[in-house]
């Protein structure tokens, strides 16, 4: 059975404390097929224990890519899913994790797609939270809901090859041809919404308030695809265009 599909699922932990933590990461990962293991500013690199608690998944660790930034880590890849353990002010699209896993697996012929996890204390903050399409959330007990990051990882890294296995063994597997922009592209188009909003007046650069994170929830809860976002630039330029000649 190919594992393609799987290995365009990306594994991102951000600014992981214990190193033993992406031992055991790694682990879980190999278990559910997954091979492709990204760190964001780590604060102890893999070492022996890591290696230890990886046990036969090794080669995880040899193979992973390290980066300064979420921002490089997801910049190619088309699906962002972010772990959010706990509910924020501005709420953001969720994803369950059966169909988080079944929506990596139906986007993953197209581009790389990636599950992100936070930091072991804290997760991840909003302005990390906000480079992610989706948010997932594992519906643990409510009274007791203490997941550590490598059960975490194995928990979404199951769903997936759920997902996975249920495509393989599908006889018949409808086709999205719906092409979506990959992260790089989505953030210049949202910076092109803040300068032309700034051109108008809409947003006051002293007194910004929550307006772009409006709307990147609203835009990522309608999920652009790449002609909707070329679309949008056009617009954009155009509104620019409009607001330099009222300046004149």
């Amino acid at each position: 059975m190919s594992n393609s599909l799987l290995d365009s699922v990306r594994i991102v932990l951000v600014n992981t404390s214990d190193c033993r933590n992406i031992g055991s990461a790694a682990r879980a990962m190999k278990t559910m097929g997954l091979k492709n293991l990204v760190l964001v500013d780590p604060i102890e690199m893999p070492n022996g224990q890591a290696q230890a608690l990886a046990a036969g998944a090794t080669d995880v660790l040899a193979d992973l890519t390290v980066v300064d930034t979420l921002e490089e880590a997801v910049k190619d890849c088309g699906l962002v899913v972010g772990t959010s353990a706990r509910s924020r002010t501005l709420p953001w699209p969720m994803l369950e994790p059966r169909s988080c896993g079944e929506k990596m697996i139906e986007e993953a012929p197209e581009y790389p797609v990636a599950l992100v996890f936070g930091r072991e204390s804290s997760g991840l903050t909003n302005d990390e939270l906000q480079l992610c399409h989706f948010h997932v959330q594992i519906p643990a007990n409510p009274e007791y809901s203490s997941l550590n990051l490598a059960m975490a990882v194995q928990t979404l890294s199951y769903e997936v090859r759920m997902a996975f296995l249920a495509k393989e063994n599908a006889k018949y597997v409808e086709k999205d041809d719906v092409e979506y922009p990959v992260v790089d592209e989505t953030e210049r188009m949202f910076e092109h919404f803040e300068k032309a909003l700034k051109a108008t007046g809409f947003i006051v650069p002293s007194h910004p308030g929550l307006v772009m994170t409006k709307l990147r929830r609203f835009l990522n809860r309608a999920r652009p695809d790449v002609k909707e976002v070329k679309m949008m630039r056009g617009i954009l330029a155009s509104v620019e265009k409009a607001a330099k000649k009222n300046e004149s």
